[in-house]
């Protein structure tokens, strides 16, 4: 009997530890936080840059714990210990919209600047500096922009324990999830987008914006046909082809008078003048450009 009480007490003290570890709040993984990026107006220093590395002959590009070389050293005030953040300017190679006026408000938003690994200085010469690559989130490649190392915040993930898909607009501010990290078009748990309102509209690091959607609202210039999610006794006008027979409504039903659909929600990690970056921390589906978000 005694035996058996003990493997109770046993059991339930696990139990407890397991409860408490899924309401224990937790925070994005460093390689996450700074490995992020930010689309951004504001001006970035560009003086500062990678010339080349070691093994320079035969290599184009650098990972962890290979060593660099930078045109900033003692004469510029760096010394050894010193850290840095590795970033570079990113252009969509392909410039294929998911939706309507993805690239007009990505320019309005700013330059997306990639973030691609830390730097900690080991020897610094006058005019250059010898660094080690750590914590790569891409290669690093000669001409990379090199910034002052600075601390970032890593916001709390809140554990959810109800999330209602049809909820009603709350009133606060609106945006847009523009594009995914690396310019992709289908996002999910763990995937980082950027949105188009930021530190101008009220945005922070740590709030989080429900993602939501509206039924038929034919901004997705890559799959959808007009009036498809209302009406389908129509005649696409194209010969030969046409979707009858699965039903119509009496009335004119838009994307304005039907309930939008929620998908999920996100952490916002890093803020700019009029983006945010955030951190997709639940998903329903699959997250796409011109999906909606709005501020919780």
């Amino acid at each position: 009997m005694r035996g058996k009480i003990v493997i109770s007490a046993l059991v339930l003290g696990l139990t407890a530890v397991a409860a408490a570890a899924q309401t224990k709040p937790t925070v994005p993984s460093p390689g996450v936080v700074y490995c992020s990026g930010i689309v951004t107006s504001e001006s970035v220093p560009r003086k500062t840059y990678i010339i080349t590395g070691e093994d320079s002959s035969y290599k184009i590009v650098f990972n962890d714990s290979d060593d660099v070389f930078i045109n900033a050293g003692s004469d510029q005030g760096v010394k050894a210990g010193d850290e840095f953040q590795v970033v570079r300017e990113v252009q969509d190679p392909y410039v294929i919209q998911w939706t309507k006026w993805e690239q007009h408000i990505l320019h309005k938003m700013g330059t997306l600047w990639a973030d691609e690994a830390q730097l900690k200085v080991l020897v610094a010469r006058p005019k250059v500096s010898i660094a080690r690559v750590e914590g790569a989130c891409d290669f690093v490649q000669h001409g990379d922009i090199v910034l002052p190392f600075v601390q970032r915040a890593q916001p709390e993930i809140k554990i959810e324990s109800h999330f209602d898909r049809f909820t009603p607009p709350d009133g606060k501010p609106l945006a847009m999830i523009i594009t995914g990290k690396n310019f992709i078009a289908a996002m999910g748990d763990q995937d980082v987008a950027y949105v188009n309102l930021g530190a101008n509209q009220g945005v922070k690091v740590g709030d989080y914006f429900r993602i939501f959607r509206y039924q038929g609202t034919q901004h997705e210039t890559a799959y959808q046909t007009p009036r498809y999610a209302f009406d389908q006794d129509f005649d696409m006008s194209a010969k030969d082809v046409h979707i009858l027979g699965f039903g119509s409504v009496p009335e004119k039903w838009n994307w304005n008078n039907v309930p939008r659909q929620g998908v999920g929600e996100a952490l916002v990690l890093r803020t700019a003048p009029n983006s945010s970056t955030i951190l997709i921390t639940l998903s329903l589906s699959e997250v796409y450009p011109g999906d909606y978000v709005e501020l919780e």
